[in-house]
Parts: C-alpha cells; sequence; structure tokens
C-alpha cells in the first residue's frame, strides 16, 4: 500500500523554496496550468506535503492563478496538526488543506492537473518509488503531471521526475529530469548529481544510464571551461549544448538555459 511510504518530514520549509520550480511549470506547463475544457475546469494543482507552514503551496497558488485565476489549489500534510492549522489560518474558496499522504485525500470529482511531491520521498526503500507515483497519478487527468524529487533547504539546488499521465497505462510515463542551479553554489554537474529523486541516486554506477549521462555532462562542462566558459551561468549553458550534441533529449531552449535549468527526456523515457 502506497500508505505505508508515507513519513511525517520535520516540515521545515523556507519561503521561496519552490519558486524557481514554479517559474518553470508557469513557462513551459502554461497550457496545462489553463486548460479549462470538460473536467479540466475543475481539475487542481495538489501540493504533497507542504509542511509546518503552507508557504510553498500558497506562493505556487499566486504563481499559477496569475495563469488562472479560478484554480483550485490542495495542499496535502500527513501531519493532521499541520492541515488543522493551515486549513484554519489560509483556506479560501479556491485553496483547501486537508490531511493526508500519497493516495491523495481528493473526491471522485475532483481531478487533478498537477501533482507536486518535493522532498518527501528522500528517505524511502527505492523500490517503492513507483508504488508512490502510480497513486499520486491516479487522480490526474490525462495528460497532467506528476512532479517528484528532491531539493536543498532554500532552492538553490533541484532535481525532478516529470511524470506524465497517460490514458493507456496506470503507472505514469516517466517523461523526463528536470535540473536546476541558481548558481550560488558555483556549478559542476555532480553538483546535481547529489540532489537526484531517490530511485536514482544509487543508479549513477558504470553501465547505468544515469552514469553515462553524469559522463557526457561532466565532459561537455570541462569541455566549455577550457574554451573559456568558466563563469558558473556561462558554463552552464554551454555544456548544456554540448551535451545536446551528443545526449538525446537534452533540451537547449533559450529560456530554460539563461535560468539554470536543463530538462532531459531522453527516447524511451527516464531510466526506470
Amino acid at each position: 500500500m502506497a500508505q505505508e511510504l508515507d513519513t511525517r518530514t520535520r516540515g521545515r520549509t523556507a519561503r521561496g523554496r519552490l519558486r524557481a520550480l514554479d517559474a518553470y511549470l508557469c513557462q513551459l506547463e502554461a497550457p496545462l496550468l489553463t486548460r479549462d475544457d470538460g473536467p479540466w475546469a475543475r481539475a487542481a494543482f495538489v501540493d504533497v506535503g507542504f509542511g509546518e507552514h503552507p508557504w510553498t503551496t500558497l506562493e505556487s497558488a499566486s504563481a499559477f492563478r496569475a495563469l488562472n485565476p479560478e484554480l483550485s489549489v490542495v495542499g496535502v500534510e500527513l501531519d493532521p496538526e499541520r492541515a488543522t492549522a493551515a486549513a484554519r489560518d489560509h483556506a479560501d474558496a479556491r485553496t483547501h488543506f486537508r490531511e493526508g499522504g500519497f493516495a491523495l485525500p481528493l473526491t471522485p470529482d475532483e481531478p487533478a492537473r498537477l501533482v507536486r511531491a518535493m522532498n518527501l520521498l528522500r528517505q524511502g526503500a527505492p523500490e517503492r518509488i513507483p508504488e508512490a507515483h502510480r497513486a499520486m497519478s491516479r487522480h490526474l487527468l490525462p495528460g497532467g503531471l506528476l512532479v517528484e524529487g528532491s531539493s536543498d533547504t532554500d532552492g538553490a539546488v533541484l532535481v525532478a521526475h516529470l511524470l506524465r499521465r497517460t490514458p493507456e497505462t496506470e503507472a505514469p510515463t516517466r517523461e523526463g529530469l528536470l535540473f536546476h542551479t541558481d548558481f550560488s553554489r558555483g556549478f559542476a554537474p555532480l553538483l546535481l548529481r547529489d540532489w537526484l529523486p531517490r530511485d536514482l541516486r544509487r543508479r549513477v554506477r558504470p553501465g547505468d544510464p544515469m552514469h553515462a549521462f553524469f559522463q557526457a555532462w561532466e565532459a561537455a562542462w570541462k569541455a566549455a571551461r577550457t574554451e573559456g566558459h568558466t563563469a558558473p551561468p556561462d558554463a552552464f549553458a554551454e555544456s548544456a549544448v554540448r551535451l545536446a550534441r551528443t545526449t538525446p533529449g537534452v533540451a537547449t531552449d533559450a529560456w530554460l538555459l539563461a535560468r539554470g535549468f536543463l530538462r532531459w527526456s531522453p527516447p524511451g523515457g527516464t531510466p526506470a
């Protein structure tokens, strides 16, 4: 059962920790956030595990409602006292806070368009992660997105799965990985390796696709620096462009690279 993966966290999420991820979603997933035909008109954004205070839920609600003012938002938290306090202090007609875990506390007439679960699965058994992914994507409409991964405490470094619900399968499609750095810690590809989602952290070993990916990125980064791209933002952008020449599925969109994002959507999906 997915409930067995639910564990209470310290819940001390800082304000702004997921602001970069919000910006990415507003830029690259605007059609998902704004779609309003049929069941999409009532489809919610669900933030799983908002912690001691629902700052990230409220920040995301503000960012996403700049695109879709009527967006329904549901914050989910395993700790009943946190959920009750958030509901008492921050709920309104479009913003709801509920006790629950990976088996999302949504009703049958409450579909989801976007589910986010950051910094919740770092301690779980890696082999159980797909079960949690299936549970969290169950309420997603076809085409809906599940974002699951890890970041450091202030959001300076982040890596997340992008998992898309399809009508054909129960499990979401492993569409890609999103890497982000704000360069406050400098930049080297191995900095991001340490924040891989839980099910990939032990996969960076010789013979594994994740190892090959980071080997290629490290080589591209070193070549970029040799050519004079030494400032962290410049080295990042140039390394991504070079990586894309040898690694299928690396996005080189200028908006992404200028803001420290690398999205890798390999043919056949992210390694499982």
